[in-house]
Order: C-alpha cells, then sequence, then structure tokens
C-alpha cells in the first residue's frame, strides 16, 4: 500500500503532494514500482496533529482520487479517514476501500461504510491522535488489541459490513510506547486468530527514531527491514512511503525463505 498524503503537515511528506497534479504523479510513480494499492489521506493522524473538518479533508481528497481515476490508476485507492461524510465523497470520487484509524468509532461512520459497500480495514487505536502519546498503558497490549478488534469486526459486521469485507490493523504508533510497538511486532502472528487480512504501518515511524536517533528522512531502511519482519511475522499488507526499496527487498526476501519472486 502506497502511502498519498494530500496534507501540509504530515511527519514526513507534509506539503509534498498539495496539488493534484503532484499527486497523480506521484502515485503513478509508485504503481510503476510495485504498489498494489493507493491510500489517500488528508487530514494528518501523527501525535498533536490538528484536526481538519469534513469540508476541508473533502476538499483536498476528493479532487486526486477523482483524478487518479480519471488517469486510469491500474490499482485501487482507498481513502484514509474516520469522517462518515468523507468516506462517501471518497467512494463516490472512486475510492474502493476505507481506511479508518478509529475503526469506524465516528459517529455515523458504520453506517456509513455499511451503505458504501466497499472493503474496510479497523485500525486499532488508544486514545486520540491530539493526546494518543501522551501515557498509553496496557496490562497485556497484544491481547488488549486483539480483543478490540475483536469487539469492532464484530460491530462491523451487525451494522453490515460483510466479514469478508473487513482488514485489520493493530496500530503501529497509535496510542503505544516503544516497548509497546515492539511487543505487537513480536506477536503479530496472535492477530491471526481474526482470520482476517492484516494491515501493518510502520513507515519512517518515531518508533524507528526512539531506537536509532535518526530523523524521519533517514529511516529509509529501517522501515524496509521492519516491513519484511512484519510480513514474516503474519502481516499480508505493508503500508509504505517508498515503494521500490519495499518491493525489491520482498523479492529477495521470497527468493530466499519461500523460493519465489513478484
Amino acid at each position: 500500500m502506497g502511502i498519498l498524503n494530500v496534507t501540509p503537515d504530515s511527519f514526513y511528506d507534509g506539503g509534498l503532494f498539495s496539488s493534484v497534479e503532484q499527486a497523480v504523479r506521484h502515485a503513478r510513480r509508485m504503481v510503476d514500482e510495485g504498489a498494489h494499492l493507493i491510500d489517500v489521506g488528508g487530514e494528518s493522524t501523527r501525535p498533536g496533529a490538528t484536526p481538519v473538518d469534513a469540508d476541508e479533508e473533502i476538499r483536498r481528497v476528493v479532487p486526486v482520487i477523482r483524478a487518479l481515476a480519471d488517469a486510469d490508476i491500474p490499482v485501487p485507492v482507498s481513502i484514509d479517514t474516520s469522517k462518515p461524510e468523507v468516506m462517501k465523497a471518497a467512494v463516490a470520487a472512486g475510492a474502493g476501500l476505507i481506511n479508518d484509524v478509529r475503526a469506524l468509532r465516528v459517529p455515523g461512520a458504520l453506517d456509513a461504510a455499511a451503505e458504501m459497500g466497499v472493503p474496510v480495514c479497523l485500525m486499532h487505536m488508544q486514545g486520540q491522535p491530539q493526546t494518543m502519546q501522551a501515557r498509553p498503558s496496557y496490562k497485556d497490549v497484544v491481547s488488549e488489541v486483539v480483543e478490540f478488534l475483536r469487539r469492532r469486526v464484530d460491530e462491523a459486521v451487525a451494522a453490515g459490513i460483510p466479514r469478508s469485507r473487513l482488514l485489520i490493523d493493530p496500530g503501529f504508533g497509535f496510542g503505544k510506547t516503544v516497548e509497546h510497538n515492539l511487543v505487537l511486532l513480536r506477536r503479530l502472528s496472535d492477530l491471526r486468530s481474526l482470520g482476517l487480512p492484516i494491515l501493518v504501518g510502520l513507515s519512517r515511524k518515531s518508533m524507528i527514531g526512539a531506537l536509532l536517533g535518526t530523523p524521519p528522512a533517514d529511516r529509509l531502511a529501517d522501515s524496509v527491514a521492519l516491513a519484511l519482519m512484519a510480513l514474516r511475522e503474519g502481516a499480508s499488507m505493508v503500508r509504505v512511503h517508498d515503494i521500490r526499496p519495499t518491493c525489491d527487498a520482498l523479492r529477495l526476501f521470497e527468493a530466499v525463505y519461500e523460493g519465489t519472486m513478484r
């Protein structure tokens, strides 16, 4: 999953793809490099990020999604949002998946996602982006994440979203300390008990900086390494900024461990 943030304040690529032309060009490059899906986001959810209203988020993402559809980008486009209004507008413009860091907990989001009839990724987050990293606390982070996702899956199914259209994401960095993230990665296979595809986002995140002291711009190799670890531990898809190096590493990984090449 290639990350396409059309935001001014995302932690790594904020402001780089603010025009529709820049966004489409970057999406096409990611597809050429091997992306299977493009994830468009119009609101930063980094720790401490300032919220934006639905109208502003729609203004940012809908022209880009529509332009990607018009450009015949040959992979699905997902919308990274928690707001039901944005979900509806994005899917109407051509998005084929909803990627929600709040797991459809915003009022109206469950009904909107069910109405849209597209796949949905449900992510775990403790707290809200503005404060989630203040004092994250768990008795057992893995079991609590699994149980939260189990409940959200059940609620989504009850709302009319077929289980076959659901993905789950443990939410690395969303209300979790570095140690929480490491335990989650180490025990990622525990999420397989839910029987759903697992999406993982570790690309250039602050846990790398905390462990290695590198700024976001210098976390490429570290991000690729974490992506491979996640795939080895059970992830079905990785959400990344850097497609070509991740795909190249994955092809080598598969050649060594599985005898296959993508």
